[in-house]
């Protein structure tokens, strides 16, 4: 075979492969031309935002970690539930109480729930959803204590825990520099000091109060109720203002009433609710 023959085919060969590879090429860069038609198709859905939710879990058996560190307890599972319904997705981060309301000012908390009772000081600076839980105070002291009413205690050493309606009612019974309120970091370090004999009483909320006695029943003591104390309902916080956020936790919360969500958890935890 002539060579200038062989060459010419080799070169037809070439220019056929180079004609070929700029086709393809031509192909590759025209395909952003088809954009505009998936750009017609629907967008992704972008994930749903996770709401931070701040407690002090230090608040059996309204809020606490178990042996995983997992935060468990009554108002937990409110949140969860309240949150399903409203169609939104928490994490929930153990935030000290004594800077719990400055975490949800400065937003690094979305919403709080931490048994947080609703005063006309707090509605001051956040704002609160319908109340999901009524409590009141309530006096822990040994079972031969003389103590029949709120007043009997004015001689004595109370624990409190820091910064609770606990502490504002007795602060307001006994002068609130008082040395002898002694203030604690939790309800259940305040009652643990009775045990102790620090303290001969504690003023704190009743479901954490009864939840610990009764399961602490070898320390002998008893629970003294008193009609000048106010009923207190506690409600999940959200920023000041946050309207949006705070309709769509009451209507979960409207929710789990209706379809007996609320009556399940509540009763896992307290016994039948009240009416």
């Amino acid at each position: 075979m002539p060579r200038h023959i062989t060459i010419n085919r080799r070169f037809a060969l070439t220019a056929a492969s180079v004609f070929a590879a700029l086709a393809i090429a031509g192909c590759g860069k025209q395909e952003p031309a088809s954009a505009p038609s998936a750009a017609g198709a629907p967008a992704a859905p972008a994930p749903a935002r996770v709401l931070v939710v701040g407690t002090d879990a230090a608040y059996t058996p309204f809020e606490s970690q178990n042996d995983r560190g997992e935060i468990v307890g009554f108002d937990i599972e409110v949140v969860k539930a309240v949150a399903q319904k409203a169609g939104f997705e928490v994490k929930f981060v153990n935030t000290p109480w004594e800077g719990i309301f400055n975490s949800l000012d400065q937003g690094d908390r979305d919403l709080l729930v931490s048994a947080i009772t609703i005063t006309d000081e707090r509605r001051q600076t956040m704002d609160f959803s319908q109340p999901y839980f009524d409590a009141r105070q309530l006096i822990a002291v040994r079972n031969d204590a003389p103590i029949a009413k709120f007043e009997d205690i004015k001689t004595l050493k109370v624990g409190v825990q820091n910064g609770t309606t606990g502490d504002e009612v007795v602060g307001k019974l006994l002068g609130k520099s008082n040395t002898a309120i002694k203030r604690f970091e939790s309800t259940p370090l305040a009652l643990k000091e009775l045990e102790a004999g620090g303290v001969q009483a504690v003023v704190a909320d009743n479901g954490v109060v009864v939840h610990y006695l009764a399961n602490n029943t070898a320390g002998g003591f008893k629970t003294v109720s008193d009609t000048s104390f106010p009923v207190e309902k506690y409600g999940i916080a959200v920023k000041k203002g946050n309207a949006e956020l705070l309709a769509r936790i009451n209507q979960g919360l409207e929710a789990i009433r209706a379809d007996g969500t609320y009556a399940k958890i509540y009763a896992s935890y307290f016994g039948s609710e009240s009416k």
